[in-house]
């Protein structure tokens, strides 16, 4: 087993797709189902 040094951790790019990017997509597409509901649907304010 290799021993990295601080700078060659830097520089180490995974494939795995971070939690924000996700989380980013997720509210996203729930924003645009809202407003295409506020279109379709809209409701009186009580």
């Amino acid at each position: 087993m290799k021993v990295l040094k601080e700078k060659e951790l830097e520089n180490i790019s995974g494939g795995f797709l971070s939690a924000a990017k996700v989380l980013g997509v997720i509210g996203g597409v729930t924003f645009i189902i809202g407003v295409i509901d506020g279109f379709v649907r809209p409701l009186r304010c009580n």
